[in-house]
């Protein structure tokens, strides 16, 4: 399971937290995928298919600090376990334009891992691509900033790092055309 992390996608889709929702939706489009809302998963799904596998994707509608709802509901209904799910998500620790594949547990301050880690209640590892979207000036306007939407040269930063993490999640899944 691939999941975008985001808050609700009207309101806030051109905003830095919404960069994992950016991820997941770039990637379905190279494989002219749709993806439909479901309700039961409180967000967009998709899939995508593997050598050996069927690869689910996932973008909650639902606000970020509560995302792990949306992530477990599917995970549960599929039998999938925390470690077999890639979660991308925006980084305050990465400038934009860089990328990080991590395995590790842990949130680092994001209310978006926090809660999935909490929801699944689970002390393991897992899989994320951290997509650095910067830090604020300000360390009071960390908020603000997230729920903001980047500049021109930020967004084209982004969007290449997000490009270069598709790259090698098709390379380490080995997602065919």
């Amino acid at each position: 399971m691939i999941v975008g992390l985001s808050n609700p996608k009207i309101q806030y889709h051109t905003t830095r937290h919404n960069v994992g929702s950016w991820f997941v939706y770039c990637l379905a489009k190279r494989y002219i995928k749709v993806f439909k809302e479901e309700k039961k998963f409180f967000g967009f799904t998709s899939f995508l298919n593997t050598q050996s596998k069927f690869i689910r994707l996932l973008v909650p509608n639902i606000f970020m600090n509560i995302n792990g709802k949306s992530v477990f509901q599917m995970a549960s209904f599929y039998n999938i376990d925390l470690e077999e799910i890639l979660i991308i998500h925006d980084d305050l620790e990465l400038k934009p334009g860089v990328s990080k594949l991590k395995y590790s547990y842990g949130h680092n301050g994001h209310n978006g891992l926090r809660n999935i880690i909490n929801t699944f209640n689970k002390k393991t590892n897992f899989y994320r691509f951290r997509i650095g979207i910067g830090r604020p000036i300000n360390q009071h306007d960390i908020s603000s900033f997230v729920l903001s939407t980047p500049n021109k040269i930020e967004k084209d930063l982004i969007k290449k790092s997000i490009l270069y993490a598709i790259e090698e999640t098709i390379y380490l899944l080995n997602i065919k055309n």
